[in-house]
């Protein structure tokens, strides 16, 4: 035992779990925090970005790309507003990543006296977006809140947790423990009578489908193993992207899949809300039956399928190809129409233009493990399904939260935790707006993100709208934007204009190479790109 202030216990039991870096920008109330990072032996890095919310999207990205607990701090009330947004998108995508904070002084707890950001039971507000919210109240507290915290982030879904710790706490010293993590939550056992069931539909189906999300990563050898059994295609629509290559026989895009969806009799869902074919696409065969592996049991009740396992996802796929046993080998002809239905829809997306020329090119040059954030952008809408993906967590998306600005500052925080990858991030106009000051922070700390802003002057999805449904009325949706290579170079950042897809590929393999903070700009006609939602919500076939 040892004395140790409130920071230093949470800085040391932070270092107990792995920790190494921390997104965060200093304030009054966690100068003892910050003070703690400095004087930790090895100290931990602090990358502190220009906005709050850029804090949280930077540990988001760094979780995602990773997989492992990210962690940033922002100071409470404000702080916590500001980079709330960040916390839900974590949230919705499963991400572990712990926000620190802190809270008025002990003596004004609960009095509601108007203290520097004060909030109105933060605690209350934070548990509406995060797995896990807890106060430190005391130093010898902060290693079992620190530990219990990674513990409930990592255990079951994954999702973001908050501590949040008085003011005075922070520098008070007190006799603390060392510091222990917690061990692992044991995830549910596989029910054998649902890996029967399940079993029995798998061997009736003549055409089955497997949909996976960012639960299945990790699975990738079950997942395949499973879909080489069943001769079953592999579809993602954003997070599960790349759990099966897509240039396996069997990985398919939302696009190639909605091909084969006519004559699919069994959907099987690993890890996954299902968004894509439970409500985004126009139908349900009749008579398909459905199979779900989820560790949340809530999805069981979200939609109901024929047969429900609740199982890690890894364990339940494994345990369901151990009872369907070995096939006799690939059907030739099922295997034919799988490879009918990617070239059709590889030749039908090329409509969508000039996104996908672009894509094409980042496709091109973009090493195979390189990193893409995509933003909410026509470009960005486009590469759901129009940017081939080759393995899991290269693909960051905001998921069902969508929010906008989000993709440059995840990009950021992915670079960090990946520093040896190419990371680009895909961006329209508006949302690079959002968080077009972090240029500095990508220049200051040398993070070699490649941002490409398509600038087509506009919130180019809402101005589609507004014209189509509104009469024409366009209302906030069109832009005026700075001239943003040379905004990129007041920062010291490489900036450069493109308006066609061969500049786009020299540029492109130049920055990328050059591995520094670079931005491209794509010059795009205000409201020329053709509309990316025919292949995200498809129409419903003729006749059915």
């Amino acid at each position: 035992m040892r004395r140790r202030t409130g920071g230093e216990a949470l800085v040391d039991a932070l270092a107990a779990h792995g920790i190494d870096t921390v997104f965060g920008i200093p304030g009054a109330q966690i100068y003892g925090l910050f003070d703690a990072f400095a004087t930790a032996t090895p100290p931990l890095k602090v990358i502190a970005p220009r906005h709050e919310q850029t804090c949280g999207y930077m540990a988001f990205g760094a979780a995602l790309a990773t997989g492992k607990p990210a962690v940033f701090s922002v100071v409470p009330g404000p702080g916590i507003l500001n980079a709330g947004a960040a916390m839900l998108t974590a949230f919705g995508c499963n991400a572990p990543v712990l926000c620190l904070t802190g809270q008025v002084p002990t003596g004004f707890l609960g009095q509601g006296r108007g203290h520097l950001h004060e909030m109105p039971d933060q605690l209350a507000t934070l548990r509406t977006f995060v797995k896990h919210a807890e106060r430190v109240d005391h130093p010898a507290q902060a290693g079992t809140a620190v530990a219990r915290a990674f513990q409930i982030m990592t255990g079951g879904r994954k999702g973001p947790a908050a501590l949040e710790m008085p003011w005075d706490v922070f520098t008070q010293a007190a006799v603390t423990l060392p510091p222990s993590p917690l061990a692992p939550l044991d995830p549910p056992p596989v029910d054998d009578r649902a890996i029967e069931d399940a079993a029995r539909l798998c061997a009736s189906a003549r055409a089955p489908m497997i949909f996976v999300g960012s639960g299945a990563i990790g699975t990738e050898a079950e997942v395949l193993r499973l879909a080489e059994l069943l001769d079953a295609p592999v579809v993602a629509f954003r997070s599960g992207r790349g759990i099966v290559d897509d240039d396996h026989d069997l990985g398919l895009t939302m696009a190639a899949a909605y091909r084969l969806w006519p004559d699919t009799d069994l959907m099987i869902g690993i890890g996954t809300r299902l968004e894509l074919p439970t409500w985004r696409w126009p139908y349900r065969p009749a008579g398909q039956k459905s199979i779900r592996i989820d560790i949340d049991p809530a999805e069981m009740r979200r939609f109901r399928p024929d047969v429900a396992v609740v199982a890690d996802a890894a364990a339940g796929a494994a345990a369901l190809a151990d009872a369907l046993g070995r096939n006799a080998g690939p059907d030739a002809s099922r295997r034919q129409a799988i490879a009918a239905a990617k070239a059709a829809a590889a030749e039908a997306i090329q409509a969508v233009q000039p996104q996908m020329s672009y894509l094409s090119v980042l496709r091109e040059i973009l090493p195979r493990d390189g990193i893409v954030t995509d933003e909410l952008s026509q470009v960005g809408f486009a590469s759901w399904y129009g940017l081939p993906i080759h393995r899991p967590r290269t693909f960051l998306s905001s998921g069902y939260q969508g929010t906008l600005g989000s993709g440059f500052p995840t990009a950021l925080g992915a670079k960090i935790a990946c520093p040896d990858r190419a990371v680009v991030a895909i961006c329209g106009d508006g949302g690079f707006m959002f968080a077009a000051q972090e240029l500095a922070t990508a220049a200051q700390f040398g993070i070699g993100v490649v941002t490409l802003v398509f600038n087509n002057r506009s919130y180019g999805n809402v101005r589609r709208d507004q014209v189509q449904g509104f009469e024409g009325r366009i209302v906030g949706a069109d832009l005026d934007n700075p001239d943003f290579v040379r905004f990129a170079q007041s920062f010291g950042v490489d900036g450069v204009r493109v308006d066609t897809p061969d500049s786009f590929r020299r540029e492109l393999k130049r920055t990328i190479a050059a591995d520094r903070p670079a931005l491209i700009e794509v010059a795009v006609e205000r409201g020329s790109e053709t509309s990316p939602w025919a292949f995200i919500h498809p129409p419903r076939p003729d006749g059915l």
